[in-house]
C-alpha cells in the first residue's frame, strides 16, 4: 500500500473516531457507566405542558464540588442569597441577578508582603461554609463544619457577630423571637441570642454509633424549637428556656447490623396547621399534634428530603426518588409518581399548580400537583454529575431559584 494511501487510511480513521465521539456527547456521557445507571440517565420523552425560561444565571465560585452540603439559596429583601463551601456569600438583585455585595470567609495565611500577591492566585483555605442560610431581622445566619456561627447584614454583608459552638453546623439555623436554633452534628442543639450570638441554652440527644451524613434543620414556631434527631425522636423546647416540652418516638431502632438501625430525622420538620409532618430514614412519616406531640397517623414512607405541602396536600420524594402527594390530614396516597427513580431529586417544590425538584444531573422538572404527570424539564446542569442540583429550589411567586453543585445561580420562570 502506498504512502498516500495509509494517509487517506488514517485520516479516515481519525474522522470516523470523531464522529463516534461527538455522538457519543451528544446523547448523554455513558461511556464508563454500567447499564443500569445508562438507564437512569436516559430521560424518556415527555409531552411538555409549557417552557420554563431562565430569567439570569450567576457563577458562586466552586460551589460544594463533592462535599455533602446542603447550602441553598434564600430569599429576602428583594435579594437572593448564597453561599459556597469555600466561604463566599453574595447577595444578588431577586429580578436582574446583579451583585449586591459579597463577603469571602476563606482563611488566607499571613505570608508578610507576598501575602497580597498569594491572594490573587489562592483561594485560601476553605471555611467549610455548610449550614444556612436564614435570614430574619436584616441579618444572614450561617454556620461551618469548623462550628462557627457568623451574622451578617442583610444590606451590606458586614460581620454583626460571629462566635464558635461544639459541632458541626450543616444544617440551617431557625429563627424566632430573637432566638437562632442550631442542630449540630453533634446531637447538641444550641440557642443563641439573634443580636450578640450569645448562647442562651444546650439541648442534648444521643447520637447512635452510625447515622447519615447530616442532620435535620430545626424549626421554630409558636414559641417552640422543633427538632428531629439522628436517634428517631421528634423534640420540642420551649424557646426562651430550653426547656423539653414533649418528646415523641417517630422510629425505633431494629434490625442486627448498626447500618440495618439507622432511624435518622434528616430533614426539617414541617409545621402546617397546628400539626408537624416528619419522615425518618427507615421508613416512617407521621402527622404530630404540635401542642401534645400526639401522633394522628403515621405511614411507611423512607426520605431524608425535606417534605413539602400546599392546600390539604403532603409531597414525599422517597430515597429512591420516587414523588408521592398524600392527604394531609390522614395519609392517605393520591397519587404517586416513579419516572425520574434513582435520580436523586430533591424536595419537590410547590410552585403555581405545580411542584418542581431537582436532580442529580442538573435537570429541574415540573410536576402536576393534581396527578403527579411531568409536564416540563429544563437543563440547567447540563447533564453533568458536576453540575447537579443538589439542594431544593427556592421558589418566589412562579420564579424558581436553584444552585449547581460547581456554584451556578440560576433563576427560572414557570409560566
Amino acid at each position: 500500500m502506498d504512502k498516500v494511501n495509509i494517509l487517506k487510511k488514517r485520516i479516515f480513521l481519525v474522522v470516523l473516531g470523531c464522529s463516534v465521539l461527538l455522538s457519543g456527547c451528544s446523547t448523554i456521557s455513558d461511556w464508563f457507566s454500567d447499564d443500569e445507571e445508562v438507564a437512569i440517565r436516559r430521560l424518556a420523552p415527555i409531552e411538555s405542558l409549557f417552557t420554563p425560561t431562565k430569567i439570569w444565571s450567576s457563577e458562586l465560585g466552586s460551589g460544594v464540588a463533592q462535599y455533602y452540603s446542603r447550602l441553598e439559596p434564600a430569599l429576602a429583601y428583594g435579594n437572593v442569597y448564597a453561599a459556597n463551601r469555600q466561604g463566599l456569600v453574595a447577595a444578588y438583585d431577586q429580578k436582574t441577578g446583579k451583585k449586591v455585595w459579597e463577603r469571602n470567609f476563606a482563611v488566607y495565611q499571613d505570608q508578610g508582603l507576598t501575602s497580597g500577591l498569594k491572594k490573587l492566585w489562592s483561594n485560601g483555605e476553605p471555611a467549610k461554609i455548610s449550614g444556612g442560610l436564614s435570614i430574619a431581622y436584616e441579618t444572614v445566619f450561617l454556620g461551618t463544619e469548623n462550628g462557627e456561627v457568623i451574622a451578617l447584614d442583610a444590606k451590606n454583608g458586614q460581620v454583626k457577630w460571629q462566635t464558635t459552638v461544639k459541632g458541626e453546623v450543616i444544617a440551617a439555623p431557625a429563627i424566632d423571637e430573637g432566638v437562632v436554633v442550631l442542630n449540630t452534628g453533634s446531637g447538641m442543639v444550641f440557642a443563641l441570642d439573634a443580636n450578640n450570638g450569645e448562647q442562651l441554652w444546650i439541648y442534648e440527644s444521643e447520637v447512635p454509633p452510625l447515622s447519615l451524613r447530616g442532620v435535620s434543620a430545626p424549626a421554630a414556631v409558636s414559641g417552640g424549637a422543633i427538632i428531629g434527631t439522628a436517634n428517631g425522636k421528634l423534640v420540642v423546647n420551649i424557646l426562651a428556656t430550653g426547656q423539653t416540652a414533649w418528646e415523641q418516638v417517630i422510629s425505633s431502632a431494629s434490625g442486627v447490623t448498626e447500618l440495618e438501625r439507622i432511624v435518622d430525622i434528616d430533614s426539617q420538620p414541617l409545621v402546617a396547621g397546628g400539626i408537624i409532618y416528619v419522615i425518618t430514614y427507615d421508613g416512617s412519616l407521621a402527622a404530630v399534634e404540635l401542642r401534645s406531640g400526639r401522633v394522628i397517623w403515621k405511614r411507611e414512607y423512607k426520605s431524608y428530603r425535606s417534605l413539602t405541602a400546599a392546600g390539604n396536600n403532603l409531597f414525599v420524594v422517597d430515597v429512591n426518588s420516587n414523588v408521592y402527594a398524600l392527604d394531609s390530614r390522614n395519609g392517605v396516597e393520591l397519587w404517586s409518581q416513579g419516572k425520574l427513580k434513582k435520580r436523586l431529586l430533591t424536595s419537590a417544590v410547590p410552585v403555581g399548580d405545580y411542584l418542581v425538584a431537582g436532580d442529580k444531573w442538573g435537570f429541574l422538572h415540573w410536576f402536576n400537583q393534581s396527578d403527579g404527570k411531568i409536564v416540563a424539564r429544563l437543563a440547567v446542569g447540563d447533564d453533568d454529575e458536576d453540575e447537579s442540583i443538589y439542594s431544593s429550589p427556592v421558589v418566589d411567586g412562579k420564579i424558581i431559584y436553584t444552585q449547581t453543585r460547581d456554584g451556578k445561580l440560576t433563576a427560572v420562570q414557570t409560566p
